[in-house]
């Protein structure tokens, strides 16, 4: 019982946080498409995907952080907690940086390679060389929120999302509406959206865990903090972690692009499941974050009896939550796709892709629950084969079967992806916590 209120104290929070984030691309859509035209909705579609692609590859601070931080506060290592957050700090400023010297090699070749009009790519650079002075922020905070969901501290996480999301929708809005800059109000939005979320994550470290910080004053420490040996396992970490994020983007930018070779019908449903698949993800990640903080907090105190004890509770939940939503999509998936098209070819068309909505929750929470708990084991190398494997099956699946199977082959391919990471993880696990 005591597991499952843990699991819940830690779960709740991040599922409201994540729920607030979808609202803010709709509401940025929604204010473009009423003060400006098609070519400025495309451009902030175009260079808010340029920034997925790359903070994607960034995820590592929040992922790593988050491992190495519940270790160190399961083995009550305030030190520890205390040099991993500053280490990750570091590195969030060093990439930051590294963004802004090469931001207008990145953005010329991504639009060369993205197919769009002038106006949009004209629209979509305005944008992006305006929100790539939010990085230091925007990376800081995957820092943050890592570190505190290592040291069994949701709410804090939740609070700055929170706070980002609601500052970006009112400044987007106001500075967009209300004063000359327009549509680039948006991106000015999300500027002050992101260091204003910079700001409450640090007046939090240091209203709640100051004693935590006390150690970075003591010159031997700082010494030890500037040694490599001391940032080594990080590092060694983050560079599976990386490797895993290009995997995910082999899966996901490769999903979207082959839909795309079937029409724009086809992409359009791609699109539509994709975002429904999304919706389910919001409420699973909570329980992975969980699964992170407790695992590495067990990890961190030696005890295995109580982590696999968690391991099992979390998997408990998580089939819960995956069983939920199969049943209501299988009740309410053609009611889904009728509320975000009215285009009747679009509809029927998705129709035939609903038993892969109904099928994917079941098996991708699984999938999300190990990540959740190998992360929280710091287990990178495992992590990373996972990915390898399951972008191979991805790629190896649609080649095999899309001349007999066509559209259809693509979604047998992310099914398959999902089914190789289950499959490697449950098969490793022993090996990791033994």
């Amino acid at each position: 019982m005591k597991i499952s209120k843990d699991i819940l104290r830690l779960a709740v929070p991040s599922i409201l946080a994540n729920i607030t984030i979808p609202l803010v691309g709709m509401v940025d859509t929604a204010i473009v498409g009423h003060i400006s035209d098609s070519a400025a909705i495309g451009g902030i579609a175009i260079g808010t995907m340029l920034f997925d692609l790359l903070y994607w590859n960034f995820g590592f601070l929040r992922v790593g952080t988050s491992g190495l931080t519940a270790q160190a506060y399961g083995a009550q290592d305030h030190d520890q907690c205390a040099r991993i957050l500053g280490q990750s700090l570091d590195i969030s400023l060093v990439a930051a940086v590294v963004l802004w010297a090469i931001q207008w090699l990145f953005v010329t070749i991504a639009l060369a390679c993205v197919p769009c009009s002038a106006d949009v790519a004209d629209f979509a650079r305005q944008y992006f060389y305006i929100r790539i002075w939010a990085a230091p922020a925007t990376l800081a905070l995957m820092a943050f929120k890592g570190w505190f969901i290592g040291m069994q501290d949701t709410v804090s996480a939740m609070v700055t999302d929170i706070v980002v999301n609601v500052v970006n929708i009112v400044a987007s809005f106001g500075l967009a509406v209300y004063t000359p800059l327009g549509m680039m109000g948006v991106a000015y939005g999300t500027l002050i959206a992101q260091y204003t979320g910079l700001a409450i994550a640090v007046v939090i470290v240091v209203m709640r865990y100051g004693r935590y910080l006390r150690c970075l004053a003591d010159w031997e420490q700082i010494r030890q903090f500037m040694r490599w040996k001391s940032m080594q396992r990080m590092m060694t970490l983050n560079g599976n972690l990386v490797i895993r994020s290009l995997c995910f983007l082999v899966v996901y930018v490769g999903f979207t692009s082959i839909a795309s070779k079937y029409g724009n019908e086809q992409l359009a449903v791609a699109s539509i499941i994709m975002k429904l698949f999304m919706l389910f993800s919001y409420f699973v990640d909570g329980f992975a974050y969980a699964g992170e903080a407790l695992v590495g907090k067990f990890i961190g105190e030696h005890n295995a009896q109580e982590l696999k004890h968690a391991v099992r509770v979390l998997f408990n939940w998580s089939i819960g939550v995956g069983l939920l939503f199969t049943a209501i999509y299988w009740i309410g998936g053609q009611t889904f796709i009728d509320w975000m098209t009215t285009d009747e070819t679009v509809r029927q068309l998705a129709t035939d892709f609903i038993p892969w909505l109904i099928a994917m929750p079941l098996l991708s929470t699984l999938a999300f629950m190990w990540d959740g708990v190998y992360v929280g084991a710091t287990a990178g190398v495992e992590i990373r084969n996972a990915m390898i494997w399951s972008a191979v099956g991805f790629v190896l699946a649609y080649v095999a079967l899309y001349r007999c199977w066509g559209i259809q082959a693509l979604y047998v391919a992310y099914f398959v992806h999902l089914l190789a990471r289950v499959v490697y993880l449950s098969l490793n696990w022993k090996k990791v916590y033994l």
